[in-house]
Formats: C-alpha cells, structure tokens, sequence
C-alpha cells in the first residue's frame, strides 16, 4: 500500500491508466491571455530545430496572424515547422494565413477533412492543443488560436483559460502525441521523429500525459478522470466549459461525497458559447446537489479553463472536458502534475474565480419548465454533447 496520498494518488494514475510519471521538468502556470500568447510567440520565436503545432481552434484575430507570421517566419529560417489543423475545429481561419505558412516552407495539414469518403470518421475530431519546440520545450491547456482567448478573462468577449509551458522530458511525450495524430493525416513516420537524448530542465516536477487517443469502449480521458476521483480522500476541485459526464463519472462523484470528499464544481455561466452543454449541465444541478456538491456558475466570461485538482497533490490539466464527447469521441492531451505547489496555485486561481460566480439558484433556474423540456429533447443526443 502507497505511504502517504501523494503515492496512493500517483499509484491510481499509473495503475489504472498505465501513464508513467517522469521527473525533471519545469513547468509554469499562463493564466488568460495576456500570459499565454507572449509566452507561446517567445518561444516560437527562439525555435532553431524544429515546431510541431497542432490545434482544434484556429480562427481569426490579431493572435491568429501572430501566429502565422511566426511560424512561416520561422519555416523560411530553416526550422522544420508541422502544423497539424483539426479540419472542423480551424474552418473559420483566413486561408491567406494557411498559404502563407505553407509558401514559407511549413507543412500545414487538416485532420481528417469534414468532407471526405471515410464520413464515419468526420465526427471524431483532435481537441488536442500541442506546441513541442526543439522537443524540449512544450505547451498545452485550454486555449485556441482566436480573439476570444486574447485578453484577461474579465470581459465577456474574452475568455478565461488556462494553458502551462513545460520545459524538459515530459516535451517528448508531448511529442508523441502529436505525432499520433500526424501519422493519422497520413505521414509516416521517419528517422528525423526518433529522439535519442531525453531533454533536460531546470526543475523537478513529476508529470505523467495522458494520450486520449479514442478507441472503441474505452478512452484514456475517462480512465484518468474516473482514477483520481476514485482516489480522492479530502477535496475535488473541478473546473470544466462542457459539464455533461458520464453515469459512471456521476457515480464516482456520489461516491466521493458519500466518504467525506469536499467536492467542487465551477462552470460557465451566462457567456457560454455552447447553449446545449449549458441545457445538460443544468439538469444535473438536483442530482449533484443531493450529492453534496458544490456548483458554481462563472460570471464575468466565458469559462474555458480544464482542471481537475485532488488533495492539494495532484492537478490533471489539458484539453479534457468532462463531457462524453471528449472521452469518447475526441482525441485529447492532458498532464497529470504531481507537485503541490502548482497543484496549490491552480487552487487559488479556482478559488479567485469562485469569488466571481454564483451557486445555481442565483444565476438560472434549471428547474423551469423549459429547461426540463429543452433537457428531455436533447438526452438522445447525449453522447454528441
């Protein structure tokens, strides 16, 4: 038996999912864009070997351009630069942009075009947000190439997320996932992909990544949410765009209840971009608070931020939303950071912004007969949302 939570919690991750933890890495916690796009174009701008860039949202904005220009700034340089473009998620993007990336000597892909003859395949889609620089520095979380993330989280055009730069070995695990991803738009993969010395870094944070890579009756998204919240001994913090788990995820949160865990919820309130995720959560606002639940409802913005903290050890971080379509239907990225002092700095950021919610009853009535009929409509398409 593991001495201590810290261990029992690092057992559940690696025994149940299969994930490793490594040591040696730094990371640092960008909160809201006006953190995240300086430091993401910095290192862009430092690269000297190569970028592999791979996104769901890319649309338009002054970031949009930033981005582009650096990334073809950077190709016409001589670094290898790999961007890999959900085809759903990136149709809003200026195709002017593509070309120029292109023209200036990038590799720019789609993954797996909309309209193409294997449809069946068109509703899976990468939500995964991945930079791998030199295959030493990396970055991953919530946010998207557009406007929207530009800005401080305060405003309701400009949302509030969470993305983490990573330097050391947990860069080539991010690696590979992308290159999952860019083996599946149809590039072999080739001497030039093997990395023989691991990075080093500056620090001695423990991460394991989670390749939410879908399969048929299973995903490593779920397995990790349904580990930690079964690990649970003291308090779940969960913050989350897209709140509409499945019956095993809503079991487990009863059950966390039921031994004591102090557990949080904290969604979007009025701002959220999706109505229909916004119908499913509410219907569960009785059940989890018969549960024991806390529920609170974000005011100022649109709440983008993914994060799952247990204990004050352990915080699981990425593009994972606790939905059904990202644990069954999307490829997604996470890291598992085993450090109490991120660990405890993303507490305060989920305690700032409970500051700036409501708990259900003062920010909608879910039990309205509109909200009951919109819910019953939509429960056959669950499993999309």
């Amino acid at each position: 038996m593991p001495s201590g939570q810290r261990e029992y919690l690092k057992a559940a991750i690696e025994s149940t999912v299969g994930a490793r933890f490594v040591k040696g890495n730094q990371v640092d916690v960008l909160k809201n864009g006006v953190e995240i796009f300086p430091a993401i174009l910095q290192a862009l701008q430092a690269a000297k070997q190569s970028i592999d860039f791979l996104t769901f949202v890319y649309w338009k904005g002054e970031i949009a351009r930033k981005v582009a220009d650096t990334l073809a700034a950077r190709a016409r340089a001589g670094v290898r630069v790999r961007v890999l473009l959900d085809d759903y998620g990136s149709t809003p993007m200026d195709d002017a942009l593509v070309q120029k990336m292109k023209s200036a000597g990038a590799e720019v892909e789609r993954f797996r075009p909309v309209v193409r003859w294997k449809f069946w395949e068109s509703d899976h889609r990468t939500h995964r947000k991945i930079i791998v620089i030199d295959d030493r520095v990396g970055f991953t979380g919530g946010v998207g190439i557009a406007s929207e993330w530009e800005g401080n989280g305060q405003a309701p055009d400009e949302w509030r997320d969470t993305h983490f730069r990573v330097e050391g070995p947990v860069a080539l695990e991010l690696k590979a996932a992308f290159l999952t991803d860019w083996r599946d738009a149809g590039h072999p993969l080739g001497r030039g992909d093997i990395v023989c010395e691991r990075p080093c870094a500056d620090g001695d944070v423990e991460i394991a990544v989670i390749d939410g890579s879908v399969q048929i009756g299973f995903d490593d998204s779920e397995r990790v949410l349904e580990a930690l919240l079964a690990a649970a001994k003291h308090r779940i913090y969960l913050q989350t765009p897209y709140f509409n788990p499945t019956e095993a995820l809503m079991r487990l949160l009863g059950e966390a209840t039921q031994r004591g865990v102090d557990v949080s919820l904290l969604i979007p309130g009025p701002y959220i971009d999706m109505r229909i995720s916004q119908v499913m959560a509410r219907d569960l606002f009785e059940p989890l608070k018969e549960m024991g639940v806390n529920i609170w409802i974000y005011q100022p913005s649109m709440m983008h931020t993914k994060a799952l903290l247990v204990d004050g050890e352990v915080a699981m971080v990425g593009s994972i939303n606790v939905n059904r379509r990202s644990v069954k239907k999307d490829e997604e990225i996470a890291l598992t950071i085993l450090d109490k002092d991120i660990t405890a700095t993303l507490e305060q950021h989920f305690e700032e912004d409970v500051k700036q919610s409501h708990p259900p009853q003062a920010a909608s009535h879910p039990t309205s007969l509109t909200q009951k009929v919109l819910a019953l409509a939509l429960k056959p398409f669950r499993d999309e949302i």
